[in-house]
Formats: C-alpha cells, sequence, structure tokens
C-alpha cells in the first residue's frame, strides 16, 4: 500500500501548487486534493508531471457542504447544480486524471426525506460511476461522522455498504475513514472488515483531534494488518491536521517505512 498526502491539509503554509513538490521532498508517493479547482487544471497537471507524483483522489464539487449547507449530491431540488458540478469535475479530471474522484453525500436537507435523499444520492453516484468510467475513474462515497458534520447523511460502515449495494455499479466504491469510524466510537476494525471488498480508498487520521498518527488513540498496525487481509492494495490517504508545520509531524512516516507496514 502506497501513502499519499492530502494537500487540502497537509502542507498549507504553503500554496497548493507547491506542496505538489514538499509532498514529494517529505517522501509521499503521491497527493490528493479535496477541492483543487481554484487551480487551472493544466497548472496543476504539469506540478504533478514536474514532481514525478500522482494524483489519487478529488472530491466532486459539493457547493455549500463545507459552509455548513447540505450540498448537491443528495437534494433533489439541486438536481441542475449536482449535474454542473458533475461536468466540471469530469473537465477537470480529463486533465490531471486522478485514480479516484470522491462524491460526498453531504447533510439532508430541510424539507427532503431521508428516502427521498437516498434516492437521488443513489441515482447520481449511479451516473457519476458511470460517466468517470469513461476516464478509467474510480467513484467513491464515503460515511462521515455527524460530530464533526451534523446531519450528514451517511454515518457508518453499514450505512454506506447498503448504499453502494442499493447503486449496483462496479465502478462505485467506498472510501473507508479510519478517523470518521474512531470518532463515533465504531469498531474500526469491524468497518474494514465489512467493506473489504468494496474499499476503493482509504484514509486516516488519528483520533482524537484528527492529528498526526501517534497524537491520539488509535492504534494503527492492527488496523493496517487487517486491511492488508482483506486483500486491500489501494492508497492510503494522509488526512490529518498538522498542530504545526506538516514536517514536523511526519516521525509516522518513517515509521511505517522501516516497519513495513507501507511500501514506496
Amino acid at each position: 500500500m502506497k501513502i499519499a498526502a492530502n494537500l487540502s491539509l497537509l502542507f498549507c503554509e504553503l500554496p497548493l501548487l507547491q506542496r505538489v513538490q514538499a509532498a514529494a521532498a517529505a517522501g509521499f508517493d503521491g497527493v490528493e486534493v479535496q477541492f483543487p479547482y481554484e487551480v487551472p487544471a493544466s497548472q496543476l497537471r504539469e506540478e504533478l508531471e514536474r514532481a514525478a507524483m500522482p494524483l489519487v483522489l478529488i472530491n466532486l464539487p459539493a457547493g455549500d457542504l463545507m459552509a455548513g449547507g447540505c450540498g448537491l449530491a443528495a437534494v433533489p431540488e439541486r438536481q441542475v447544480q449536482f449535474d454542473a458540478a458533475l461536468q466540471e469535475a469530469f473537465d477537470y479530471a480529463v486533465e490531471v486524471r486522478p485514480r479516484c474522484v470522491n462524491v460526498l453525500p453531504g447533510r439532508l436537507a430541510e424539507g427532503v426525506s431521508r428516502a427521498s435523499a437516498l434516492v437521488t444520492l443513489e441515482t447520481n453516484l449511479r451516473r457519476a460511476a458511470e460517466r468517470f468510467g469513461e476516464l478509467g475513474v474510480k467513484v467513491l462515497c464515503e460515511a462521515i461522522n455527524p460530530l464533526d458534520m451534523p446531519g450528514f447523511l451517511v454515518n457508518t460502515a453499514e450505512q454506506l455498504g447498503e448504499l453502494l449495494e442499493r447503486v449496483g455499479h462496479p465502478n462505485c466504491l467506498a472510501q473507508l475513514d479510519f478517523y470518521h469510524m474512531a470518532r463515533q466510537g465504531l469498531d474500526v476494525g469491524a468497518g474494514i472488515a465489512f467493506l473489504a471488498d468494496r474499499t476503493g480508498h482509504v484514509q486516516f487520521a488519528d483520533c482524537p483531534g484528527r492529528g498526526a498518527p501517534g497524537t491520539g488513540a488509535l492504534i494503527f498496525e492492527p488496523l493496517l494488518q487487517r486491511l492488508a487481509e482483506t486483500g486491500y492494495r489501494g492508497w492510503l490517504g494522509a488526512e490529518y491536521r498538522p498542530s504545526g508545520a506538516t514536517t514536523d509531524s511526519l516521525a509516522w512516516l518513517s515509521e511505517w517505512r522501516e516497519e513495513g507496514r507501507c511500501k514506496p
């Protein structure tokens, strides 16, 4: 398994494009960016090529989600906006060629039933999976804890697994996040096993605090072992918040390499 730096949380002391080279210099194998759209795709592609770094993941534009709104993917009245976000992400992906695109479910919108929201989300995920399949790009969906994001529509591995079954498309897979499971007090190992053959990407941070491994209570070795036992050979995305400079938070990276948990 290779390790990607999430450039939306790591190396934020630098402009976004400069973070690509910084991640390469720090020893990461690739990068991911939550919402890269502020940077022209051609510029990001050039920087990725210059640093010889693959782009592992981007998110579909999510409207007002990060500002506390309900987002786009599960709101029937926002279908036009979702369609525009899908096209924007597709055009961007044509240029930068990420391995995966993550579609965030969003929050349950006021006046929308959970059943209606899930039907809308299911339909949009299936359409996205079909569209990005043309590029060989996997479409992901993730569960996020409701403590950090109150009202989020999909919280647990079980809810996410049920959603994927409803979507029923081979190009739509789970994005599994250790932190979001642990933040709810869920059994992370059980979540790994439950989503075993449906996991397309994994992200991690310690818990509590969402800091670097070693700053909280999560014990990563058995989780990585469980992940390997499921047959997962994909990427691990470091999506944590450093307490200071990112380079001062990377002791875990060399330790994982030395212990053979992850190989470049």
